[in-house]
């Protein structure tokens, strides 16, 4: 099939695989345990914590950053997503034949780290399929080498200036991209 476009990025999480999973779920939860277990909060307080933080700064890590707590982002995703229930997500043979048939360049990008978006892949039997995943640790190379946790701010989509680092990244010409929005990318969302 001619198309214009050379290029698609997917969002993974709640995308590639059902929501129905249960994973946005346990990532709430994961994420409140931190808060508790790691920062000191009371429970009541990590459930708006967690929202606020969200909406402010585009996830929690990024608000507690910004907010002075000196966290790691590998300590943070090992205790986000190192506990999460990835036997719920199934092979899905349907999405991979459509994936296969697929000629252009199909690329991950999400906010998730590296070894979630694997895993999450491996899971649908799809890890194949992908020529390349922009993630939380392509967006923030600097963030471990950061003296103060504000040093660096966390940079996550929507934001545009992820945008244009993904397409950088990814060596995608904008003018063969589509344009959805403001944002110069495509997310194919199946369910």
């Amino acid at each position: 099939m001619d198309s214009p476009f050379n290029c698609l990025v997917f969002d993974l999480d709640d995308t590639l695989y059902p929501s129905e999973t249960g994973i946005a779920a346990a990532v709430k939860r994961n994420i409140e345990g931190f808060l508790i277990e790691k920062c000191g909060f009371s429970e009541t307080k990590a459930s708006s914590l967690r929202v606020e933080l969200f909406k402010a700064y585009g996830s929690t890590l990024a608000g507690l950053r910004a907010l002075g707590y000196d966290i790691g982002a590998d300590d943070y995703h090992g205790f986000v997503h190192g506990r999460l229930p990835y036997d719920l997500i199934k092979p899905d043979p349907q999405l991979r034949n459509l994936l296969c048939s697929i000629t252009q360049r199909k690329i991950i990008f999400t906010n998730s780290d590296r070894n979630h978006a694997i895993t999450c892949l491996k899971r649908l039997e799809i890890a194949d399929c992908f020529d390349q995943i922009i993630c939380f640790e392509t967006m923030n190379p600097n963030l471990s080498k950061a003296t103060r946790p504000d040093e660096f701010p966390v940079l996550l989509k929507p934001s545009m200036d992820a945008m244009k680092l993904a397409l950088h990244v990814a060596n995608v010409d904008p003018r063969h991209a589509v344009r959805q929005s403001s944002f110069l990318i495509f997310y194919f969302d199946f369910f």
